[in-house]
């Protein structure tokens, strides 16, 4: 009977054994489980926070856009006639010829600009006969040139009108002989 019952507690030893490997088992993909979804779940939040965030600066720059007005189409003027003045350079005569345009946004200012035409000739032509031909051939001296027309005319206009109206003065022409 002794030996009964070690047999019969070795048997039951064995399916204790037998029955926790399994009970390991369970727990062992229980807690995998559970980690996976934690890692799937942590994912899902951050790619959720991300497009939110994203949606967020999107629905911002589609508001920003909308509160800035449209820009106007650009205008150009054009100074007709062209302007010719001479330089005497080193006993020789030098001759420049300048065709310029002026660029505005605002069609009303066209009407300013043709009535006070005669002011802005005038400053012009002072302007250009002032120039240092040695400079003018230069890019530099070219632009500061289109830089200095430019001031002129809103100057002109700010004095006759109240606004400089004008965006730029550009050169269409500009020929140095």
């Amino acid at each position: 009977m002794a030996e009964d019952e070690l047999e019969n507690n070795g048997e039951d030893g064995e399916q204790e054994e037998g029955g926790s490997k399994p009970g390991r088992k369970k727990k062992l993909i229980i807690a995998l489980a559970i980690l996976l979804l934690l890692v799937v779940g942590s994912v899902a939040v951050t790619l959720w926070i991300i497009s939110d965030a994203s949606e967020a600066e999107t629905d911002t720059e589609t508001s920003e856009a909308t509160e800035q007005p449209a820009r106007e189409a650009a205008i150009y003027f054009p100074l007709k006639p062209e302007f010719i003045t001479s330089f005497e350079v080193r006993g020789r005569q030098r001759y420049m010829q300048v065709e310029m345009n002026l660029m505005l946004r605002n069609n009303s200012a066209v009407k300013d600009i043709e009535l006070h035409m005669p002011a802005i000739r005038n400053a012009l032509v002072i302007l250009l006969r002032g120039q240092i031909y040695a400079e003018l051939q230069t890019p530099e001296g070219k632009e500061l040139l289109r830089q200095q027309a430019l001031n002129t005319v809103q100057q002109v206009l700010e004095a006759e009108t109240g606004q400089p109206v004008i965006e730029q003065v550009l050169f269409t022409n500009l020929v140095l002989q």
